[in-house]
């Protein structure tokens, strides 16, 4: 059960990173900060492209989508309310839900434009800020590194949080490569995913400490 101590770093950590994602997002759309390499980031993306990894990315890429991570929630979350985990069920998929409403009410806010057709590899119908797939991936892969947390060891934690690093990043980056979104848009939507992430397991820590469940068989 988490003390209080637990529940003000984690409601500190989510002030700052609220913090910082208004922050990013307000320098992406403004042109300053990481948006003065997005023009750098995408050259040396297009440098970079072949046949070979461009289609081992846009495969990468679709298993990192707001769909398949919508769906990869869902069904997570459908398990551990069948296994008697209803709370954190629950809060899985509204932590996803949450994550794809925030990135899209931002995004048709600001309306910013993606990069040029020409440079574009798959199609993208929508606004540019912040990354769809970027926020979704660090939401919902974060989120479950949240539940499988207690259940874990020091190696296996370390392990997990590697294996999300990797895949977080990695969805960022073939936006990037794909000519889809700005290298702002990608880090404007890791923070705006983290900060939304870490709303959430506060809600979470609150909630536990108050209703404990029993651990999962």
């Amino acid at each position: 059960m988490p003390g209080r101590r637990v529940l003000a770093l984690t409601a500190t950590c989510s002030v700052l990173l609220l913090a910082l994602a208004a922050g990013l997002i307000w320098a992406a759309f403004t042109g300053v900060g990481p948006a003065d390499e997005d023009g750098s980031a995408l050259a040396g993306a297009i440098d970079s492209r072949s046949v070979g990894v461009t289609a081992i990315l846009v495969v990468f890429t679709n298993l990192g989508s707001t769909a398949a991570m919508a769906v990869l929630a869902v069904v997570t979350g459908i398990v551990l309310i069948v296994r008697g985990r209803r709370v954190d069920g629950v809060w899985l998929i509204a932590t996803m839900a949450g994550a794809s409403a925030v990135f899209t009410l931002v995004k048709h806010v600001l309306d910013r434009p993606r990069p040029p057709l020409a440079v574009r590899l798959v199609e993208a119908g929508n606004e540019s800020l912040p990354s769809g797939h970027a926020t979704m991936s660090m939401a919902v892969v974060g989120a479950l590194v949240v539940l499988a947390w207690p259940h874990l060891s020091g190696p296996l934690r370390l392990g997990a949080l590697l294996v999300a690093a990797t895949w977080i990043g990695g969805i960022g980056y073939t936006r990037i490569y794909l000519g889809v979104h700005w290298f702002s848009d990608v880090v404007a939507g890791w923070a705006t995913g983290a900060a939304w992430l870490a709303v959430c397991t506060g809600v979470l820590l609150w909630r536990r400490a108050r209703h404990p469940e029993p651990a999962l068989n």
